[in-house]
């Protein structure tokens, strides 16, 4: 792992490249900082998470304060600040989803994976956490699994067992 003061060089692919120019062209001239959430969106799915390293080299390529893509970066909780598994399974953690067995789900999944919450099992595939709000109240408790974001509701400790097993089988 890198300390603080060391730096990783990053550098982006061509067809990253391709893909930030024609998000850039969707804003006004001057504005192009606007493109900065589906650019650290596409960076995200590349790398997993969104390093310090890759936040500079975004701000260099939107000619912005590197200060302005932490910022964002640390602000929505969509954007992974530290490696994470494969699939990231994210609990609905607010009061309805409580009230009918989220924290018992969180510690199930604490439990069948191994590791705590935003940790990384040994091989790499899984990580998780609770997050705030899914607005599936009504089928809670829910989580979704990134990076596609598919929603599995009803969660008991069997189902969460099948989408685990399901998940391993992946490659």
């Amino acid at each position: 792992m890198l300390s603080v003061t060391e730096h990783k060089k990053i550098e982006f692919s061509s067809d990253m490249i391709t893909q930030f120019d024609e998000i850039v062209t969707h804003y006004p001239e001057g504005k192009h900082k606007s493109a900065l959430l589906p650019i650290l969106h596409l960076v995200q799915a590349e790398y997993g998470w969104v390093s310090p390293e890759v936040m500079d080299k975004v701000a260099a390529y939107l000619n912005i304060q590197p200060i302005e893509v932490y910022e964002v970066a640390t602000f929505y909780t969509m954007f992974f600040l530290r490696p994470q598994g494969k699939f990231v399974l994210e609990v609905c953690r607010t009061g309805p989803c409580c009230l009918v067995g989220a924290e018992k789900i969180m510690d199930y999944i604490e439990k069948t994976l191994g590791v705590k919450e935003g940790e990384v099992t040994e091989d790499g595939k899984f990580s998780w956490r609770g997050v705030e709000c899914l607005a599936a109240c009504g089928m809670a408790p829910v989580l979704q699994i990134g990076p596609e974001y598919n929603f599995y509701e009803k969660l008991t400790e069997q189902s969460v067992d099948q989408l685990i097993e399901e998940l391993k089988n992946r490659t």
